[in-house]
């Protein structure tokens, strides 16, 4: 999947695939690449508003399945 690099502390780059409502998040902590599965796209587009980190952590972290994929 391809992403975009953002203004974050704590998320390196972003990518969404519509077609399967998946994230996909590289942390800038570790590198580490995560992606989040039946994400709807009302959803990544208000997590991408604002501040990407704060919005992840109260958004997204916890409330879906996830599977780290590099």
């Amino acid at each position: 999947m391809e992403r975009q690099a953002v203004n974050s502390s704590m998320i390196a780059s972003v990518g969404y695939d519509s077609s399967t409502s998946t994230l996909e998040i590289e942390f800038k902590k570790n590198g580490a690449v995560w992606q989040y599965f039946d994400v709807s796209e009302s959803v990544y587009y208000e997590m991408m508003s604002g501040s990407i980190g704060k919005n992840f952590l109260a958004m997204i972290k916890g409330q879906y399945v996830e599977s780290q994929v590099g």
